[in-house]
């Protein structure tokens, strides 16, 4: 399996572990402010890292373009920052209102990397480095 897929399936248990966290939290408190980032954290985070991995898993000259790499880092990245800031906003820190919108729009650039690695011919998303 092409390693850009296993940081995808890794990183997608970390979400979910992190989404079941935040719903059992819920639970117990019966305190549901926060269900809008425990969404954004199982969809985005879980489902989605792992849809990302299943297909770079089924296109291995895909999952070794550069792209590939970039489309990992950037989405993650975004996704991270958007689940913590979110999770603040919704318990009333409003000072990471900005914080959410910016990390919203790194997380899309990170959706966009992905669209032009699946509609670029093969062999032209992006140089092939080697597969480790």
């Amino acid at each position: 399996m092409p390693r850009i897929s296993n940081l995808f399936f890794k990183t997608a248990v970390v979400f979910l572990l992190v989404g079941i966290g935040i719903g059992l939290k819920m639970s117990i408190s019966q305190n549901h402010d926060v269900i809008g980032a425990h969404a954004h954290i199982n969809l985005l985070g879980w489902v989605t890292s792992a849809i990302f991995g299943g297909y770079y898993a089924l296109n291995p000259a895909k999952a070794a373009s550069g792209l590939a790499m970039a489309h990992y880092l950037v989405y993650t990245a975004g996704v991270a920052i958007m689940g913590v800031s979110l999770y603040l906003l919704l318990q009333g820190n409003l000072a990471f209102e900005g914080v959410v919108a910016v990390s919203s729009l790194i997380t899309l650039a990170g959706v966009l990397i992905f669209a032009w690695v699946l509609f670029a011919p093969e062999g032209s998303a992006a140089r092939a480095v080697p597969a480790e």
